[in-house]
């Protein structure tokens, strides 16, 4: 089966990730749409989320008006997960996106 480009540039990129990856360090993946953000982190060796926030909460919806101010409250919130579960290194997966 043929993959688009945009697929093989996820797997790419997922795949360097992966093995430079060492036990301790999770991926964080972003991953937006027009309206909404998304975020989590992921442990590759048991294929899991460990956590995960997005901007369809009821309270991140509910304090902000623009994107912007989404995808901060969605860190900071994410954040907060991470740091109640002792996560401290994270790999950033950018995915398909180009973040300068």
């Amino acid at each position: 089966m043929k993959l688009s480009s945009v697929s093989r540039k996820k797997y790419r990129i997922r795949n360097k990730l992966k093995k430079v990856s060492d036990k301790q360090r999770y991926r964080l993946s972003v991953s937006r749409s027009s309206k909404n953000i998304s975020a989590q982190i992921i442990d590759d060796n048991e294929n899991k989320t460990l956590i995960s926030a997005s901007s369809i909460e009821k309270d991140i919806k509910s304090k902000t008006k623009n994107k912007s101010e989404m995808s901060i409250s969605v860190a900071e919130l994410l954040a907060q997960k991470a740091k109640d579960k002792q996560i401290t290194k994270v790999y950033f997966d950018r995915g398909i996106y180009k973040y300068h």
